[in-house]
This record gives C-alpha cells, sequence and structure tokens, in this order.
C-alpha cells in the first residue's frame, strides 16, 4: 500500500531539472526566455488596445524602448538593494561580472516588479513626451498586457526553483531539488512546498480576464484602468508574499514587497479618487492637444 509521502509526490508539481540550455556558444537561461515572451504579448496586447483607440500601428515600440530599458535596470536595482546582505556580506565580490552573487548576474535571477513598474512608469512618461501620446492611455492600454506579462515571467521562477513558498501537504505542492540553498536547515527530504509561481499566475490570468472586461467602459479611463491593475496586483501580491520563505528584509514586522504591494493598493485608490474628480467624460484623444499626427500620416 503507497505511504503518505507516495500518494503526495504522485500529485505534486515537479520542477524542471534544467534551467538553460547552450545555443553554440551561448547560454540561453529559460528565465530570460519567460520575461521575453511576457514583453512581446504585452507589447502585441497594448499595440491592439491603442490602435483601437486610434493611435498609429506599432507605436507603443517608441514607448518601449524607453519603457524597457528603465524597467530591467530599476527591477535589478530594487532587488539588490532590498536583498543587500546577498550581494554586499562578508565574502563577496559583488562587482565581479562572472562571479555568482554578482550585481550584474540578472540570468541568475532577482529582478523585482516593483522596481520594473517605477523604471517602466518613467520610461513610458517619457516615450509619450517623445511621440505624443498621453500617458494616462498608454497607461490604460498596457495594464492587461502588463499584468499578463508577469504570469508570464513567472514560469521562469519556476525553471529557476526560485521564490517557492513554505511547506505543504497540499496535493499540488511543488517538488524542489534537493540542496536547493532556499529549502530551509532540517527539512525532511521530499517536502513539498507552495507553488507561489503557479499562485500568481492563475491571479494574474484572472487579472487579464477583469482588465480587458473593465477596459470596455468608458468610465476607466484616464489612468483608472492601471489603477485597478495595480489594487488587483498588489492585493495578490501581499498573499504570496507572506506565503513565501525566501529571504526578504523587513520593517516593522513586515517583508519589504508587503509593504510595497500595500503601496500599490494605495497608489490605485488614490488614482481613482483623483481622477474621478479631476476628470467625468471619455478620454478626447489617446494624444496630447497638437500632437495627434496628420490625417493619412503613417
Amino acid at each position: 500500500m503507497p505511504s503518505t509521502t507516495d500518494i503526495q509526490l504522485l500529485a505534486s508539481i515537479p520542477s524542471p531539472s534544467v534551467s538553460s540550455f547552450q545555443l553554440g556558444p551561448l547560454t540561453i537561461h529559460f528565465y530570460a526566455l519567460c520575461i521575453l515572451v511576457g514583453i512581446i504579448v504585452a507589447l502585441w496586447l497594448t499595440d491592439r488596445r491603442l490602435r483601437a483607440r486610434g493611435t498609429q500601428d506599432w507605436q507603443i515600440v517608441d514607448v518601449a524602448v524607453w519603457a524597457i530599458p528603465l524597467a530591467i535596470v530599476c527591477a535589478r536595482v530594487y532587488h539588490v538593494l532590498s536583498h543587500f546582505g546577498d550581494y554586499f556580506g562578508p565574502g563577496r565580490n559583488p562587482w565581479n561580472i562572472t562571479e555568482y552573487g554578482s550585481v550584474w548576474a540578472i540570468w541568475e535571477g532577482g529582478i523585482a516588479i516593483f522596481g520594473a513598474l517605477l523604471g517602466g512608469a518613467l520610461g513610458v512618461f517619457i516615450g509619450c513626451r517623445q511621440t505624443g501620446l498621453r500617458f494616462t492611455a498608454v497607461a490604460d492600454a498596457l495594464a492587461p498586457g502588463l499584468i499578463l506579462a508577469q504570469a508570464c515571467g513567472r514560469f521562469g521562477n519556476w525553471f529557476n526553483q526560485e521564490l517557492f513558498g513554505r511547506p505543504t501537504t497540499v496535493p499540488w505542492g511543488l517538488e524542489i531539488a534537493a540542496g536547493n540553498p532556499a529549502i530551509p536547515a532540517g527539512t525532511p527530504a521530499g517536502t513539498l512546498f507552495h507553488p507561489t509561481f503557479l499562485y500568481e499566475v492563475l491571479w494574474n490570468a484572472l487579472g487579464v480576464v477583469v482588465l480587458l472586461w473593465l477596459g470596455r467602459r468608458i468610465y476607466f479611463q484616464w489612468g483608472r484602468l492601471f489603477a485597478v491593475y495595480l489594487i488587483w496586483y498588489g492585493a495578490g501580491r501581499t498573499v504570496w508574499e507572506n506565503i513565501r520563505i525566501d529571504p526578504s528584509q523587513f520593517y516593522l514586522g513586515i517583508r519589504t514587497n508587503v509593504w510595497a504591494a500595500l503601496g500599490a493598493i494605495a497608489l490605485g485608490l488614490i488614482i481613482l479618487a483623483v481622477q474621478a474628480r479631476r476628470h467625468n467624460g471619455p478620454e478626447p484623444s489617446p494624444y496630447l492637444p497638437g500632437r495627434a499626427p496628420a490625417a493619412g500620416q503613417d
């Protein structure tokens, strides 16, 4: 008769045995591919939503050339600062680009969505000024694609076997390879862990449906749809963060990213309140006044 452990393993979620592959002299990391797929689907969906409002084809790319690099840089900076001891502790050599644990080694994982949001928002603002697009129109068009991109990116954590949750006996527990440094000392062999990557994937996928549905309504213009994104993502992240066991800095007994998630919720509520008072009707155009292209211009 199979033991309880055998039954759990039959129902558990296995982790990939590899996190990269070789393509000639290059090492291709699945983590990077997941992020790349997320960026592509976000651009595609955002372009469709902007063109439906009358913008030129693929004008979002002119915004993305500012937003994507700033998002990646700020995501890494945020991660390093919020895990300072992992990079600047005793025996660390954080500036050696070839060394494991370097601040430059983004291919090992370690980018933070809240840093990406800050950097990406700055990049979108700059890109909108360059192209003449209205910032709120782009933010609202981007919201469903952004949370879809985050769902894609979370599969990178699965390939890296990182950012998983506490030990669990639920049938959908995640298998983690023995010797993983994130496994707490003294954990029995064969222990399963909460698949927080999957929880967030499912929550974000549901968020895509909700945002697309709300986005059909004129009320959710002027940045209000992006505000709903902030509230939706922040609410889910407060839960997943309290399940995860990876190291984090704490302030007043609360993980750094929980504070950031609460800040996202608060910001979303503020945007809804402010824009409800400032704008009653629909946005007149996805372009800033006087910046719309001439008729027939491509």
